[in-house]
């Protein structure tokens, strides 16, 4: 989903809470992760693996000068010989969290009774939890801050995932000079479409 597409749905989602949840909740995102420059550590469930919100979080961090925003996917079954590096990063790695670390678990279902345990185990070693989710009672009872998308929610937990990402990277610092954002080229693309047209010679 690009900017536009965000955009529009924002204008659909204008006077509800919604807007103002995903807001909040990347705010916490924000947080948790800048002062520590990064340690970003993403997870789903063992059927539902986050690599949406892990390749539009990636997206984020290049368009808003945010790399801390970044995460490290954390994956519950890695095939054999998987590359590159980062695809390659299975549970045990939660087990190696630590007090600085943001792990943010995405669960439509339910999370597990494995998972939940690792998950203790980070915040009891000083990990920031955080959760997106079907509204899974232990799960928010771990998570310093989550946000779920029930079934009768009428917005799906996909959807939030675009609402919470494009807010974490707004308002960021600027791209390195070079860098070349999707938002750039389509505000230029704006300015041209509106622009008046040259006058003759």
């Amino acid at each position: 989903m690009d900017a536009v597409r965000v955009a529009l749905l924002r204008d659909v989602l204008a006077g509800t809470e919604w807007l103002r949840a995903t807001r909040r909740f990347a705010g916490s995102l924000r947080a948790s992760v800048e002062p520590h420059g990064g340690g970003l550590l993403l997870v789903g469930s063992e059927e539902y693996e986050p690599w949406h919100l892990a390749a539009h979080l990636d997206d984020e961090a290049a368009w808003s000068g945010l790399p801390e925003l970044s995460p490290t996917l954390v994956r519950h079954r890695v095939p054999d010989g998987a590359v590159p590096a980062h695809l390659a990063v299975d549970l045990g790695r939660l087990e190696r969290a630590r007090r600085g670390e943001t792990l943010l678990v995405v669960a439509p279902d339910d999370p597990g009774a494995g998972l939940l345990e690792r998950v203790d185990d980070a915040r009891r070693s000083g990990a920031t939890v955080l959760a997106l989710d079907g509204g899974h009672g232990e799960l928010h009872a771990l998570a310093h801050d989550a946000l779920a998308a029930p079934a009768d929610a009428g917005l799906d937990l996909d959807t939030l995932q675009h609402l919470v990402s494009a807010a974490a990277g707004e308002n960021g610092l600027p791209a390195p000079p070079g860098r070349h954002r999707f938002r750039d080229r389509l505000a230029r693309l704006a300015d041209r479409l509106t622009a008046p047209p040259p006058a003759p010679w």
